[in-house]
């Protein structure tokens, strides 16, 4: 059964007694951390682009794609939006109806209400799928080019077979040129399995917030490059989390 608890920023989250960690960290905030650690620099690093295409992993209790479009109905009323998001869970998604989510939610109770009872939502500036379905079994039937992959799972501590260099080649299929990957692990064995994939990586750092990742195709100007083949130098013996050392 999850419980509900209050983070540090005022924002409700939840505890998972299965991974034995909550949904966000509640020390940067619920809503805090979604914003630093995945909406803004997504919504900043693609500012220009007409149409966003978004893979939520994991929906889990839906701030990353709620807080998209609260982002987008604020700041880029002329983006239309697509999100597609695995969740394993079935029956918490049916219970964010009762959810205490934040005041600036409020707007999109009606979405709520459609994602829990239906697995989604469309009008003509938005589409939203929540699929209730394992992660690594969507990521390998989903087709397209995305530009985004909010990458939020529960940690590679507790969640290994969402942070292996095989799932993060899944999920380099499917990003575009242009795309980027977020996610708050600054664990370098995901950093490994992101690079191994193609992927140029950066810090993620500000105030309020502790330090995130942000993987790009293209060179991003305003972050921070981690120097990966100097920290593979130095730690001879890190690996990526393989599949093969997994249980599935």
């Amino acid at each position: 059964m999850k419980r509900w608890v209050q983070s540090d920023d005022g924002s409700y989250t939840a505890y998972s007694p299965q991974y034995d960690e909550h949904y966000h960290s509640t020390k940067d905030g619920a809503l805090n951390e979604s914003l630093k650690k995945h909406i803004e620099p997504a919504f900043e690093i693609h500012a220009k682009k007409d149409h966003l295409r978004l893979i939520d992993i994991c929906f889990g209790l839906g701030f990353n794609t709620l807080l998209s479009l609260y982002w987008r109905d604020t700041y880029y009323p002329d983006t239309t939006l697509e999100i597609y998001s695995p969740e394993l869970d079935g029956e918490l998604v049916a219970s964010l109806v009762d959810f205490p989510y934040p005041e600036i939610f409020e707007p999109y109770r009606n979405i709520i209400t459609d994602i829990a009872t239906l697995g989604g939502y469309e009008d003509e500036r938005t589409q939203i799928t929540v699929d209730i379905i394992d992660a690594r079994v969507a990521m390998r039937a989903l087709e397209g080019e995305w530009d985004v992959c909010y990458q939020d799972a529960f940690s590679p501590q507790t969640n290994p077979i969402l942070w292996t260099r095989e799932y993060f080649a899944d999920i380099a299929r499917l990003i575009g040129e242009d795309g980027i990957v977020t996610t708050y692990s600054t664990a370098l064995s995901t950093r490994l399995a992101l690079y191994e994939n193609g992927f140029n990586v950066y810090l993620n750092s500000g105030e309020r917030y502790r330090n995130a990742t942000i993987a790009s195709r293209r060179i991003l100007e305003r972050y921070e490059k981690v120097d990966m083949e100097h920290k593979i130098k130095c730690n001879p013996n890190a690996q990526s989390l393989r599949d093969e050392n997994q249980d599935f």
